[in-house]
């Protein structure tokens, strides 16, 4: 599985949303977050074809692209990355560490509080 660059990820995310977008409309979602030139997207989106991360048909004078790799597989594998780098592979870690320095609303900690429970249930069920 190829990690997609910070660059790349923000495409894909764009690309997951839109299921597919040339890339005019990639470059204007991006400029919505940042200022990013056309040719600057288009060389990521064409690179990122390159490394079989997205793939792309010819629709008129212009192409059509869209990714390969599904979002939750992609973000999957950031995810396990990242908390095996810097929290040395503890999940618990990692939400204690975010839990402690988030101002967390009451919502959110009941969304939290069901996801775990289910967990559980799960688990011994």
């Amino acid at each position: 599985m190829i990690n997609p660059t910070p660059s790349e990820l923000e495409v894909l995310n764009i690309l997951w949303g839109l299921k597919e977008a040339n890339t005019q409309t990639v470059n204007d979602r991006l400029n919505l977050q940042r200022k990013v030139g056309y040719t600057t997207t288009l060389k990521t989106m064409q690179v990122m074809a390159e490394k079989g991360l997205l793939d792309r048909r010819k629709e008129g004078k212009s192409h059509v692209y869209f990714p390969l790799i599904q979002e939750s597989v992609a973000k999957d594998n950031l995810l396990t990355k990242f908390v095996n780098n810097t929290f040395g592979g503890s999940a618990s870690n990692l939400m204690m560490q975010l839990l402690g320095n988030k101002s967390v609303s009451q919502d959110e900690l009941t969304q939290i509080k069901t996801f775990l429970k289910e967990m559980e249930d799960k688990s011994h069920g």
